[in-house]
């Protein structure tokens, strides 16, 4: 007979987890929505601007987040309509466009990331010692790397340029 075993410290885990990303969220969506900002909404703008020149392309752009191509298009559609990204052709290859954030996207990201800044540091790194924090990024990283492997596409790593910094735009953030 096969025994189900519901303390498995794998769904401890995976359930810590969940609850953890759920909570901290919802910590962070005030923030989010006194910038006039969704969640998707910021993940994208931040991804555009930690990338190179400000810019991904769209297949890029929807291989980092969470979003289907059309569900990235009209995510970009949206934010275009706001002034807060614009498209741009794509001048190797006619199929394709970037999405570009604007000086406005800048702008409303200046006005978010401070206080972002600041409820991450009170509800997440701030209740972890300096390597608690390497050893959990590390951590994440390699799963990431491995559940999702396209999730720096488009990003340039500068790590190995200068230590202790990378381009890859943070996951949710």
């Amino acid at each position: 007979m096969n025994v189900l075993n519901i303390d498995d410290s794998r769904l401890t885990a995976i359930g810590l987890l969940s609850e953890a990303y759920t909570s901290l969220m919802a910590k962070f969506q005030p923030a989010l929505s006194a910038a006039g900002l969704s969640e998707i909404d910021f993940e994208t703008v931040i991804r555009l601007a930690r990338s190179p020149e400000q810019r991904l392309r769209m297949s890029d752009l929807a291989a980092q987040t969470s979003l289907s191509t059309s569900g990235v298009t009209r995510v970009v559609d949206r934010l275009e309509r706001e002034g807060l990204v614009r498209r741009q052709a794509c001048s190797s290859d006619r199929r394709a466009s970037y999405a570009v954030l604007t000086e406005a996207g800048l702008e409303r990201l200046e006005s978010v990331v401070p206080q972002h800044l600041q409820d991450i540091e009170e509800w997440f790194t701030g209740l972890l010692g300096a390597a608690e924090l390497e050893t959990f990024l590390t951590s994440l990283r390699k799963i990431r790397d491995v559940v999702r492997p396209c999730a720096t596409a488009g990003a340039v790593d500068l790590s190995a340029e200068t230590p202790g910094v990378t381009s890859e735009a943070p996951a949710r953030s």
